[in-house]
């Protein structure tokens, strides 16, 4: 069973991931990469910089309590895998293919195997 630690690096792993991925839908709507830079863009590096921080402790977090780093890192990947079709279609309004459905799946259950098998 996974420690309350490694519960609470997992969710800050999400968030941050969430956080970064938003900030990237965002800029990706943007109507030009020189608009990025404008100063009414500047929230976007914020976000960044707060999303990066959320990285951090989660994966320092998760090592601490586990000593493994393959378990955080299937973590953030699984955060990712999980993260971006959902605010992809929130910002898009685009249904993953079933490729990327297919790899969602596996990705779930990837992070499960490695929170049992450990």
């Amino acid at each position: 069973m996974p420690s309350p630690a490694l519960v609470l690096a997992i969710v800050i792993l999400f968030v941050g991931e969430g956080i970064n991925i938003w900030a990237e839908m965002l800029s990706a709507k943007l109507p030009g990469t020189f608009s990025l830079f404008e100063p009414k863009n500047l929230f976007l590096f914020g976000m960044v910089i707060l999303g990066c921080s959320f990285l951090l402790l989660g994966y320092s977090l998760g090592y601490q309590s586990t000593k493994n780093i393959w378990i955080i890192t299937a973590a953030s990947v699984v955060g990712i895998l999980i993260t971006e079709p959902i605010l992809a279609y929130l910002f898009f309004h685009q249904l993953p293919e079933k490729g990327s459905l297919v790899g969602l799946i596996l990705g779930v259950i990837g992070l499960i195997a490695t929170l049992v098998w450990v």
